[in-house]
């Protein structure tokens, strides 16, 4: 149990650092968008390159920031009975979505994106518009990095709910 518990630690303080780092992108995000309107409107000029990094930021944003949601609990949820539930019953709830939903959703994304995104690298595919950011195929990895990071996040969520399950059955204290 301590092994688990050391592993759930380690997927938690990954994905937590992981947040933060993509949290500093939102700056950035503001940052190009602002940069982006006030080229274009009040200097008359424009970049197809600026313009693409505020989506490369978005989807970097988005995607490698679904583990650090649901590890803070910001994902959807019909919270009118979740939250008024016993820690075992939290455990086993978030156990049973876990398993039935996040993994399969996350292995269909993994493996339906597979030959997408390796399709993309092996062409080194760039932007379509002329002065676009040349690489499109690192952006497409995100749609690899995403389920990983989501299915390690609920790994330790699996993890973390046993954990109580077996501190409620035992009687013992959880270890830290």
């Amino acid at each position: 149990m301590i092994l688990l518990s050391k592993i759930a630690q380690w997927i938690n303080q990954l994905n937590y650092r992981m947040g933060q780092m993509i949290s500093w992108l939102t700056l950035i995000l503001v940052a190009l968008v602002i940069i982006v309107v006030l080229s274009r409107y009040l200097l008359g000029i424009g970049s197809i390159a600026i313009q693409e990094s505020v989506a490369y930021v978005h989807a970097v944003i988005f995607m490698l920031g679904l583990a650090f949601t649901l590890q803070r609990g910001g994902h959807v949820r019909v919270d009118i009975f979740y939250r008024d539930f016993s820690a075992r019953r939290k455990a086993i709830v978030d156990l049973i979505g876990t398993v039935i939903f996040l993994l399969p959703f996350c292995g269909l994304i993994l493996f339906g994106s597979w030959d997408y995104v390796m399709a993309s690298w092996s062409i080194k595919e760039s932007s379509s518009e002329t002065g676009g950011i040349a690489a499109v195929y690192l952006l497409k990895t995100l749609m690899l990095f995403m389920p990983i990071t989501l299915a390690l996040q609920g790994l330790a969520q699996i993890i973390d709910s046993v954990l109580v399950l077996k501190v409620d059955s035992s009687g013992m204290e959880r270890v830290p």
